[in-house]
């Protein structure tokens, strides 16, 4: 083979080469365009911020998935037989990761069940935190002392989830004892003072002070009020603190338990 065979080749395959590599290049290029394009339009719709980069990741997939057979296309690849090969791999993958095939599968059904949004406060699969994201295989929480935790979709699908942030408002609800001395329509009154003394408290529904059980050592009170769920912490720490300051200007006491010990001196046995 002389050199201007060799040189007729090189321009061919360096050719095939270069046009397989543009169609690479350019198809990722317009693939992660048109998922910015498509996750910002979702975005727009109104979808939840992390849903929508979930069908982003999908979409990102796919297409990355469609430009390499077309690269390959460009090389003289028999991309029919290589998808059909493709098709049984992934078969034998799947049965080899049937677990992450459940993440997937559980990422699909919270973009489509939406029990929670980016931002909310939620309790799953054990764990409590603010939801940062959504991806194919896991969701990812910012617990309140600012530690990441990453939960498996399949964990948060499969077991009970709590969103303390999908309704506007939330009720707050104490549990405070006083002494079976304490009168307790005094007590009631006390704390109708600190319902009215407090912005925060909604006046629908209405609070609630009731009896609500007489225990060993003390009369219990149910104190219910509502409020904004943006408010409730602080309101929880808040009014706790006032119940025990008023309570103590007031000369109510608040019992604890207590455990008297008696000692019993045995008789010395006679001589």
């Amino acid at each position: 083979m002389d050199t201007s065979q060799l040189f007729e080749i090189g321009l061919q395959w360096g050719g095939t080469l270069l046009s397989a590599l543009a169609v690479l290049v350019f198809g990722m290029w317009v693939a992660k365009r048109l998922t910015q394009w498509a996750t910002s339009l979702l975005h727009r719709k109104s979808m939840d911020e992390a849903a929508a980069g979930f069908v982003g990741q999908i979409a990102y997939a796919i297409l990355v998935v469609m430009v390499l057979l077309t690269a390959l296309d460009q090389l003289g690849v028999d991309t029919t037989s290589m998808i059909a090969a493709l098709g049984a791999a992934g078969l034998a993958i799947g049965l080899a990761l049937q677990s992450s095939l459940s993440n997937l599968a559980s990422g699909f059904l919270l973009v489509t069940l939406r029990p929670f949004k980016k931002g909310d406060y939620v309790e799953a699969a054990g764990t409590s935190g603010s939801v940062d994201q959504i991806t194919m295989l896991q969701t990812r929480l910012v617990t309140p002392d600012n530690r990441k935790v990453t939960v498996p979709n399949s964990s948060v699908m499969s077991n009970t989830i709590t969103n303390y942030s999908a309704l506007p408002t939330r009720r707050l609800d104490l549990v405070v004892g006083v002494s079976y001395d304490d009168d307790i329509r005094q007590v009631k009154a006390v704390l109708e003072e600190l319902v009215a003394g407090d912005e925060r408290i909604m006046k629908e529904p209405s609070y609630l002070i009731a009896v609500a059980e007489l225990a060993d050592s003390s009369v219990n009170f149910n104190f219910r009020m509502w409020c904004q769920a943006s408010d409730y912490w602080a309101l929880k720490w808040d009014m706790t603190e006032r119940i025990k300051l008023t309570f103590d200007e007031r000369g109510i006491s608040i019992p604890y338990p207590q455990r008297d010990v008696h000692f019993h001196q045995a008789s010395t046995p006679a001589e």
